[in-house]
């Protein structure tokens, strides 16, 4: 069931006007997601597109041989199915829940339709695709550049951005199968991290204790990341609770 103030959870959604949010009620749902739950993103006529309202989503590829890598990860800022809003027909990722919540969900016909309706609409998701793909690049290059301790960084403090606190529920093992290295490599790592009192890790729970040093002793990527979105989204405050 829709929430009246749904469209305001969402940078996206809030490009939406009086008339056209709507619409929208009517030809979406929402859905309460659950921390680990796989997102079954549909393909050809059945493919949605989910518009996160207080969950966030790990993006990831994964290998013939069954291994993982590390895409992006998306909250309020964004939408997740991002090939049914362009119209490709298919998903080159996978989407797993990492803060469970709720999530506006729409088909992707339902979706291009209005925003051919709309340039307003159009030119806030196309502008949101621009910062996904620099997301999705400097993943890449943080992942064959960067240290493992300094990935990990990253991607904490992208995730705390998009959770709007200090702390995730996130086990070694889905960590390391997220960032596509040993689980050995993240403990370790998290180890080094708890012992220079940046963070704490206890019954499955990561909590930051002093996220500014650990942004400066991470690598560049962090912040090319955020900077880009705030720079493309800057209609709204797109960061929950820490602005």
């Amino acid at each position: 069931m829709h929430n009246r103030d749904d469209r305001l959870n969402n940078a996206l959604l809030a490009c939406l006007s009086d008339e056209a949010w709507a619409r929208w009620r009517h030809m979406s749902d929402v859905l309460a997601l659950e921390p680990g739950q796989s997102m079954d993103q549909g393909s050809g006529a059945t493919a949605c597109v989910y518009f996160p309202l207080g969950a966030v989503v790990a993006l990831h590829a994964i290998t013939e041989e069954g291994a993982y890598s590390e895409l992006a990860v998306v909250g309020r800022e964004g939408m997740v199915g991002i090939s049914g809003f362009m119209g490709g027909g298919s998903f080159f990722s996978r989407a797993i829940v990492l803060k469970g919540g709720p999530m506006l969900r729409i088909s992707a016909v339902d979706l291009r339709r209005e925003v051919q309706n709309s340039q307003h609409m159009l030119m806030c998701a196309l502008r949101y695709t621009q910062a996904l793909v620099t997301h999705i690049a400097q993943t890449g290059v943080c992942n064959r550049h960067h240290s493992i301790d300094q990935a990990l960084r990253r991607w904490l403090l992208m995730s705390l951005d998009r959770v709007g606190g200090e702390s995730l529920h996130m086990t070694h093992e889905l960590m390391a199968r997220l960032l596509g290295v040993r689980r050995e490599g993240i403990t370790e790592a998290a180890a080094r991290l708890q012992h220079q009192g940046l963070i704490r890790y206890a019954r499955g729970r990561i909590t930051v204790t002093d996220r500014d040093s650990l942004a400066r002793g991470g690598c560049e990527c962090y912040q090319v990341v955020k900077s880009e979105y705030e720079r493309l989204l800057d209609h709204q405050p797109i960061w929950p609770g820490l602005h």
